[in-house]
C-alpha cells in the first residue's frame, strides 16, 4: 500500500493551498482518509478526516471553517483545501487511511503517506 501526498509549498499568510493524497495497492472500500500535521518539536495532530462515502467529515477546531476535506470519485484519493492560512499552520502534513469510521487518533490509522511540507510566511 502506498499513499502519495502532494501540493505543499510556501505561501503567504492569508493564502491558500490544496493538498492531494492518492492511495494505491489495495481495495480501499470502507476506508476513512485523514490528514494530520506535525510541526518541529510538536506532536502529530489531527487536521481532518472524510469517510469512504465522502458523506461525513470532521475537522480540528483550529482549522474548522478554513479547511475543507473531500473524497475524490475514485475513493482512493482525497484533497484538503486550505484557505486563509496563517503561520501556525506551518507543518509537515501527512495523509493516512484507516478501516471504518473517522477517528482523530493517529494510532488508529493503518497506512501513512510520506508527508508534504506546508510553510506559511507572515
Amino acid at each position: 500500500v502506498q499513499l502519495q501526498a502532494s501540493g505543499g509549498g510556501l505561501v503567504q499568510a492569508g493564502g491558500s493551498l490544496r493538498l492531494s493524497c492518492a492511495a494505491s495497492g489495495r481495495n480501499f472500500n470502507n476506508y476513512t482518509m485523514g490528514w494530520f500535521r506535525q510541526a518541529p518539536g510538536k506532536e502529530r495532530e489531527f487536521v481532518a478526516a472524510v469517510t469512504w462515502s465522502g458523506d461525513y467529515t470532521t475537522y480540528a477546531d483550529s482549522v474548522k471553517g478554513r479547511f475543507t476535506i473531500s473524497r475524490e470519485k475514485t475513493k482512493s484519493a482525497a484533497s484538503l483545501q486550505m484557505n486563509n492560512l496563517n503561520p501556525e499552520d506551518t507543518s509537515v502534513y501527512y495523509c493516512a487511511m484507516r478501516l471504518g469510521f473517522h477517528s482523530n487518533y493517529a494510532e488508529s490509522y493503518d497506512y501513512w503517506g510520506q508527508g508534504t511540507q506546508v510553510t506559511v510566511s507572515s
